[in-house]
């Protein structure tokens, strides 16, 4: 027989992991192992999506892997046991292995069924644990059956459905509902919610709805057919000792399906909504524009792709942007900068960390290339590749999207000619470049058709005045229309 001491040493459990800055929480994407595998140290055993990207957790030790405490696509905390492991699984006999158990719809069960002994559930997690502690009924305890009937009527209404009537004057039930219909023993009727929705948005009362389901439980089908002999009946007519009653208001109908679809918002799309919403509202945004003739700047691309020195690199406009952008920030450091809101000061940035904005099959994200003020041009493509490449493959790591100053977001290779960007969280600007297009341009007093391209560049008014903004993005332009001029400026 194993002792407590010897299975708590047996099983080692391996907890949700902090992989990014701060996070609180990760969503299981994919089990790579199952219950009776075994597994050696950092291995991989899992993937996990966090508010900023995937990442695969490695378990830190050897064994059999045990339990897998929760299912694919379960949100769990930092901090939560997710993964049991059977350390010396040749010491004895252990509890058989569970697998994560898939979400299953809960079953609203009636108020009056006993739940079992121990920790008593309520909204969020498990009450205290049931005690042998036997306290004294208080004065005034005839008053405990209409505090009950309170709260059920409470209750009732946080489920979506009628609070039950008063006692003292029950409504008599429909002459043509059988006997057998609604909640049995007088309790709530057996449902899912999605029934009980379904119900609520076609105005049927379950306790006048007769169960065909396992254990009494009414399913859809009971619903729909309570339902249409409510939709088939004539009008009926009002009894002449009666008042005139005010028409009912007619419920909703139900949302069709096919013609909407719900996301869950969650992961990557969660953090760009709450990025996107704090950058919005806590940072002045100012947007200035420029167009700008670009044609000497794509012969330059031209030349580049045939350069034995960028040989093995992507090259394109990209490339000449994000170079003329860090030059720019040399002429002009102070844009180079954060605000910090709790000590009142603007932090001078000594270094460039170049974000790019990148769309991924799970929303955008903002990498970026660190110290890229350093990079020759030779180095800077081939950051711009890997970057790029990685956020493709969704492998991009929170590290590599941690610490940006200034970000550049490409909306031309959508075919759009500029915007109006929303500042990265903790950055003073961001360049949005549009589309590259065959303009008639007025070039040495000719109208020509030149290659053109629009710039808009944000910037947070708090740190950047519109004279500081305006240089930057003149500068920007004019190593464009001359990129000579990022040897002459660098």
């Amino acid at each position: 027989m194993t002792t407590m001491t010897e299975t708590s040493a047996r099983f080692r459990e391996f907890k949700m992991p902090d992989v990014g800055e701060g996070l609180t929480e990760a969503e299981i994407l994919k089990w790579f192992v199952q219950p009776g595998d075994t597994v050696t140290d950092g291995q991989v055993v899992c993937e996990v999506e966090t508010a900023k990207a995937a990442v695969e957790l490695p378990i830190p030790f050897d064994g059999v892997v045990h339990e897998l405490r929760f299912p694919e696509g379960t949100t769990v905390d930092v901090g939560q046991v997710i993964i049991a492991i059977d350390v010396a699984p040749g010491s004895g006999d252990a509890p058989a292995p569970a697998a994560a158990a898939p979400a299953q719809e809960p079953v609203e069960t009636p108020e009056a069924e006993a739940e079992p002994k121990g920790r008593t559930p309520v909204l969020v997690g498990y009450g205290v644990a049931e005690t042998s502690t036997k306290r004294r009924p208080r004065k005034g305890a005839s008053a405990a059956p209409e505090a009950a009937a309170v709260a059920a009527a409470v209750q009732a209404e946080l489920n979506g459905h009628a609070a039950p009537a008063p006692a003292s004057a029950p409504a008599p039930a429909p002459a043509s509902v059988p006997a057998q219909a609604g909640a049995q023993g007088g309790g709530r009727p057996l449902a899912k919610p999605p029934v009980r929705k379904l119900a609520k948005d076609l105005g049927i009362d379950l306790a006048t709805v007769v169960p065909t389901g396992k254990d009494g439980i009414i399913t859809r089908e009971d619903v729909h057919a309570a339902a249409a002999p409510v939709a088939e009946a004539p009008a009926a007519v009002a009894s002449p000792a009666a008042p005139e009653a005010p028409a009912a208001a007619v419920p909703a109908a139900a949302p069709d399906s096919a013609r909407e679809t719900r996301i869950p918002v969650k992961g990557v799309r969660k953090a760009i909504a709450q990025a996107m919403v704090g950058s919005a509202f806590t940072a002045p945004h100012v947007t200035e524009f420029v167009t700008v003739d670009v044609t000497r700047t794509m012969k330059l691309v031209a030349e580049l792709k045939e350069d034995k020195d960028m040989a093995g690199v992507r090259v394109n406009p990209l490339l000449i942007i994000a170079k003329a952008l860090l030059v720019a920030i040399k002429r002009n450091p102070e844009v180079n900068a954060a605000w910090d809101e709790a000590n009142q000061e603007i932090v001078q940035k000594h270094y460039v960390n170049l974000g790019i904005a990148a769309a991924t099959p799970r929303g955008l994200i903002v990498p970026n290339i660190k110290d890229a003020h350093d990079q020759t041009l030779p180095q800077l493509a081939a950051s711009l590749g890997e970057l790029v490449s990685t956020a493709r493959d969704g492998k991009t790591s929170p590290a590599a999207m941690a610490g940006g100053t200034v970000t550049i977001t490409n909306v031309g290779v959508f075919g759009v000619d500029t915007g109006t960007p929303i500042l990265n969280p903790g950055e003073s600007a961001i360049l949005a470049v549009g589309a590259i297009k065959l303009q008639p341009w007025v070039h040495k007093g000719k109208v020509k058709p030149r290659q053109v391209t629009t710039l808009a560049l944000s910037f947070d008014h708090r740190l950047v005045d519109g004279e500081l903004g305006s240089k930057v993005l003149a500068d920007v332009a004019a190593i464009l229309e001359q990129p000579k001029r990022l040897i002459t400026w660098a």
